[in-house]
């Protein structure tokens, strides 16, 4: 009988020792999981502090339902589910960091590429020519009064994810149509605008710009654009739009207003040495046909900049 017993111990004894290994490491997964989890959770905070647009938390998956007699899921294709939920939040954080950093850069391109066409005209000493650039006729910088258009029925453009009140009220900003498809676009815009719903004024007169660039509306709009856009706490996008207005308009009769706001912008940026650069240009080359508003606006921001 003892001997039988010590054989019987042995035997379960041996069971035990084969079981623990895989037991141990299971749960060594499983700590590493949860660990990984946590630090994906922080990535999400660090990288969308406003709110990740992704899934908001990684849970453990449901058991599905199971015939009678079928075994249940086993700890380890748990895990390796969580794991696969793991991997497709981090692609998607991927996705929107490199995105993200792309538009950065192109933004950092342009303006890198205005500050070396602006340093090298301000090196040669001289203003630029008439003969090149005809000063336009001095604007004041609130927007025109829009024109009276027909009753048209209102088409919103809220921005996916807005509240129905607000899709309401952007609905009620009448569309004008008058005929002019040009001007009829930048009225919008600039109602949009005037009633403060920055997102929808940006949308309205990006695609205003983009559809009739050439026109003679395309200058005033590309520079509501700009102040849509600063008005909305943007100063980056801001000073990308009014640059390309004076860049591409120069005798657009919005390019000294673009200037001018392009060295607000630049402050706001904290870059009063470029601000003080292009105030210098805006007087150099508009400052015979200055409204007083604009050049209280220079003055103003000069003495902010703590230009010589």
């Amino acid at each position: 009988m003892r001997h039988a017993f010590f054989a019987t111990s042995a035997l379960i004894g041996g069971a035990l020792i084969a079981i623990a290994p895989p037991a141990a490491a299971q749960s060594g997964v499983e700590g590493r999981v949860d660990r990984l989890e946590k630090e994906m959770r922080a990535v999400q905070r660090k990288v969308f502090p406003a709110g990740t647009p992704l899934e908001a938390e990684i849970t453990r998956p449901a058991a599905p339902a199971t015939a009678p007699g079928t075994p249940a899921s086993t700890p380890v294709a748990d895990l390796i589910a969580r794991v696969g939920a793991l991997e497709s939040q981090l692609a998607s954080i991927t996705g929107q960091v490199e995105e993200n950093s792309f538009k950065l850069r192109q933004m950092e391109e342009a303006f890198t590429k205005y500050k070396a066409e602006t340093d090298s005209r301000l090196a040669q000493g001289a203003p630029a020519s008439p003969a090149t650039v005809t000063p336009p006729v001095s604007m004041p910088t609130s927007e025109p009064a829009p024109v009276a258009a027909r009753p048209a029925a209102p088409k919103p453009v809220a921005p996916a994810g807005a509240s129905e009140a607000r899709k309401t009220a952007v609905a009620a900003i009448e569309r004008p149509d008058t005929g002019d498809a040009a001007n009829d676009a930048y009225t919008y815009g600039f109602r949009l605008w005037d009633a403060k719903f920055y997102p929808e004024a940006q949308a309205q007169l990006k695609a205003t710009v983009e559809k009739y660039g050439d026109s003679s509306i395309a200058s005033r709009a590309q520079n509501l654009l700009g102040r849509a856009y600063l008005d909305d706490g943007k100063p980056a996008l801001a000073s990308v739009a009014f640059y390309e207005n004076y860049q591409k308009r120069p005798r657009g009769d919005r390019a000294s207003d673009s200037l001018a706001y392009l060295g607000d912008a630049l402050i706001q940026l904290k870059k009063p040495a470029d601000a003080c650069k292009v105030y210098q240009e805006l007087d150099q080359v508009y400052g015979g046909s200055l409204s007083a508003s604009l050049r209280g606006m220079m003055d103003k921001g000069r003495a902010q900049a703590k230009c010589s």
